[in-house]
């Protein structure tokens, strides 16, 4: 079990409603990849078709010079502490290492309005 811990659910119907409208805002960790040089750019938001559209439209200094990229692989975390957590992991991966991680962990859910390619083998 993890270490977080949650309140109680409300027992009153007054607390119940109230919490109806709380939400929990979801953060992700992607893996881009380049059609110019099949290089990788790893990273983490809390909307991942806006950064995306961001990447591809040449916002990001780091990422415009090899334009376009692909969505290769993302994953959904419950809080930003664990998505810059496994930025940070995947940011220490070898390239080979990366596209291992891809092809044994590939995504399980999917988002709207994002297509998500097949990774590029490097040679």
């Amino acid at each position: 079990m993890s270490g977080v811990q949650f309140p109680p659910s409300p027992q009153n119907p007054d607390e119940a409603k109230a919490c109806q409208g709380f939400s929990f805002m979801s953060y992700y960790v992607y893996i881009l990849q380049s059609q110019v040089n099949r290089s990788f750019y790893k990273g983490s938001t809390n909307d991942l078709v806006r950064r995306f559209e961001e990447h591809n439209l040449g916002k990001n200094k780091s990422t415009s010079r090899y334009l376009p990229w692909y969505l290769v692989w993302f994953a959904e975390k419950a809080n930003k502490s664990e998505a810059v957590t496994l930025e940070m992991k995947l940011k220490n991966l070898s390239i080979q290492r990366t596209y291992d991680f891809i092809l044994k962990y590939p995504p399980t859910n999917e988002i709207q309005n994002l297509k998500l390619e097949t990774v590029r083998n490097m040679k």
